[in-house]
């Protein structure tokens, strides 16, 4: 099957192994305190999980990773990151929102990852403490620069379950996020795997019979890889850098020549 002139999977090839949708009622929304006035939140919540990979895409603020959170810690993954052996200690109740969202499954699992780039950080410290590096590539991931040690995590740990990324492509190069995409290729054609990603990467956003869901103030819609802005305004960036240059620098183009 073809696509834009790209071959993929079918939907009912690609299936979907563990997590099947998620819900929450519009009536849990009417409150003015984070997140339940979050504008795409507003009409509620229903996803269904049509692929082994899905991504949620939108602007800075739109729900996308208080979301994501909400699934992991629902999950029982730590909201700083890991799987549920990590942290365990210090793991603690639900938040209002996870709270909130009923998850169907198709088989349920409690094996994956939640991996969020802003507490990296704290995650690689953990594991420092607690873990064998071999198992992470047989080197500390903080002895590695920021994108290899994200890939380090991808290859060396992922493998059968549940992966709730917030935003992967934050440390890794154009050629790196290529990589990314065979791993994600190499698991989820296995029907092993299932992925539900927060991005702004027009590169990952392309992956072959992936599910796009828009967030905005209009709610979560599912939307193409064209129809997102972040194709869309990559790609006329990209054409006609010039155009945008003159626009947003448009007050100092003004005080040296007058062009608009």
């Amino acid at each position: 099957m073809k696509i834009h002139g790209r071959n993929i999977k079918s939907i009912s090839q690609m299936g979907s192994p563990y997590l099947r949708g998620l819900t929450a009622p519009s009536e849990c929304f009417n409150g003015t305190a984070f997140p339940f006035n979050v504008p795409a939140f507003r009409r509620g919540i229903d996803l269904k999980f049509k692929s082994n990979v899905t991504f949620l895409v939108g602007e800075n603020g739109s729900g996308k990773s208080t979301l994501l959170e909400a699934i992991a810690e629902y999950c029982g993954f730590h909201p700083e990151g890991g799987n549920k052996d990590h942290y365990r200690e210090t793991f603690t109740e639900r938040s209002e929102l996870a709270r909130a969202l009923t998850l169907s499954w198709l088989p349920k699992t409690t094996q994956g990852f939640f991996m969020r780039a802003e507490s990296f950080y704290n995650f690689a410290t953990y594991l420092d403490q607690v873990s064998d590096v071999h198992a992470y590539g047989g080197k500390s991931l903080h002895h590695q620069s920021h994108g290899e040690s994200f890939l380090a995590l991808f290859d060396n740990r992922f493998e059968q379950g549940l992966y709730v990324l917030d935003e992967p492509e934050a440390a890794l190069s154009p050629q790196r996020q290529l990589s990314f995409l065979k791993i994600i290729h190499n698991l989820e054609r296995q029907n092993q795997a299932q992925f539900i990603i927060a991005t702004h990467s027009p590169i990952l956003l392309a992956y072959p019979g992936a599910t796009l869901f828009s967030f905005d103030e209009n709610g979560i819609q599912e939307t193409s890889y064209e129809q997102t802005e972040h194709y869309s305004l990559t790609r006329d960036f990209l054409n006609a850098p010039e155009r945008y240059f003159k626009h947003l620098f448009n007050d100092t183009n003004s005080e040296t020549n007058g062009a608009y």
